[in-house]
């Protein structure tokens, strides 16, 4: 019986785990797939289960049963954290022990930039790039939440900021979503709530920076419904336990922070000397290689489209990526040569609290709503059902 290639997978994002699906279809590979974290996180769903809207499954599934679950049982997942590898050994090196690879591929995604040049950022602001990091921003929230219906508490009826640092799209929807909550839930909290401020700071001219004008546009109207503050051109340069600190501006009380504002690559020590982009992400080369058979997919890689590009690091693009990487790793066992990585945003989905989003297709399609919001829930439903039936299917498996 001959013996199966080995691809070995590091990190279960939306990359990674996109990754393993089209690769596992190839009988005679064997795919380990490697992380830290016994769940996937579907982190472009925080913004709801930080305001109370979600709950912890619509956000968080078991990689281990979701493993089980493929039809020819070469998928096998591996709890564990991956300290190095050795592209010259093929060998990865993790705090349990070392796994040898005919193929690798990194999708290690990335993390929450806590600037280091903000005096206090890191010490007094949240960042939702990690599961636990939303969990404990929810709770915060809630406590607040509870204070404002709690009218034998101190502090029911005094004015209190929360600040989101950031208004891209992580920042918006959050905003959005928990201005949409203290809104319409007045009537059951309290008057207390509506003494909830939320203030969205950039730096930027604009919110949502890169997207289109009808995007930006029909979300500042849907944050100013809302009563959401947004403070641009704003710079956030000190944070303490009370306070945020802007250039030219007077200090602006808070209860408390979400920063949102930047991201720093999570990245694999290599034997190989590999270049680095300023926030961290490889340098890879035009087929997504950072060493011999080592590939690199989603938010710890630059990535761009074959006309130079660059291309935000978005779920859509990191299942791309992946998607290629797959196909890749095929045509090299079948001695073809690579094709260069293209890609495109297909189009983009902003959620904006209640049953209300902001989308565009294709650059000419322009929906807002709720169409916009049935559109973006298939979208994400149809992610979330597809890992799910495959995560039934390997409980059953194991049950049995």
């Amino acid at each position: 019986m001959a013996v199966r290639q080995r691809v070995v997978v590091i990190g279960a994002g939306y990359g990674g785990l996109r990754a393993v699906e089209h690769l596992s279809v190839e009988r005679d590979l064997e795919i380990l797939l490697i992380d830290a974290n016994a769940y996937h996180y579907l982190q472009t769903e925080v913004y709801g289960y930080i305001a109370g809207r979600f709950d912890l499954h619509d956000v968080a599934l078991d990689i281990r049963h979701w493993s089980y679950g493929f039809k020819h049982r070469n998928v096998t997942f591996i709890l564990d954290r991956v300290t190095s590898m050795d592209s010259r050994t093929k060998r990865i090196h993790t705090l349990e022990g070392e796994y040898s690879y005919d193929y690798a591929i990194v999708a290690t995604g990335a993390r929450t930039n806590f600037f280091s040049f903000i005096e206090g950022l890191r010490a007094h602001s949240f960042g939702v790039k990690k599961l636990p990091q939303a969990y404990n921003f929810r709770a915060t929230f809630e406590k607040l939440l509870y204070e404002k219906l709690d009218t034998t508490h101190e502090r029911c009826d005094i004015a209190q900021n929360i600040v989101i640092g950031g208004a891209g799209l992580s920042g918006v929807e959050i905003a959005a979503e928990m201005g949409d909550v203290i809104l319409k839930h007045t009537k059951s909290i309290g008057a207390g709530a509506q003494n909830i401020r939320i203030v969205l700071i950039d730096a930027a001219p604009t919110i949502l920076p890169g997207m289109s004008r009808y995007v930006i546009e029909r979300t500042q109207e849907r944050l100013e419904a809302l009563g959401i503050e947004v403070m641009r051109e704003t710079f956030i340069e000190r944070v303490d336990a009370t306070h945020i600190y802007c250039k030219g501006k007077a200090p602006l009380p808070y209860v408390f922070m979400i920063f949102t504002g930047g991201i720093t690559a999570s990245t694999v020590e290599l034997s190989q000397a590999c270049e680095h982009n300023r926030i961290g992400q490889y340098s890879a080369d035009e087929t997504l290689r950072i060493a011999p058979d080592v590939f690199a997919i989603g938010d710890c890689v630059e990535l761009h489209d074959t006309k130079g590009t660059l291309l935000a690091p978005t779920a859509q693009i990191a299942e791309k990526s992946a998607h290629y990487v797959a196909q890749s790793i095929e045509r090299l066992r079948k001695g073809k040569t690579l094709v260069p990585f293209d890609a495109s945003i297909d189009g983009v989905f902003v959620a904006l609290g209640g049953n209300y989003a902001v989308g565009e297709l294709w650059g000419a399609i322009r929906v807002k709503g709720v169409v916009a919001y049935m559109l973006k829930k298939f979208i994400t439903k149809s992610y979330y059902w597809g890992l799910k039936l495959r995560l039934n299917t390997g409980y059953k498996k194991r049950s049995k």
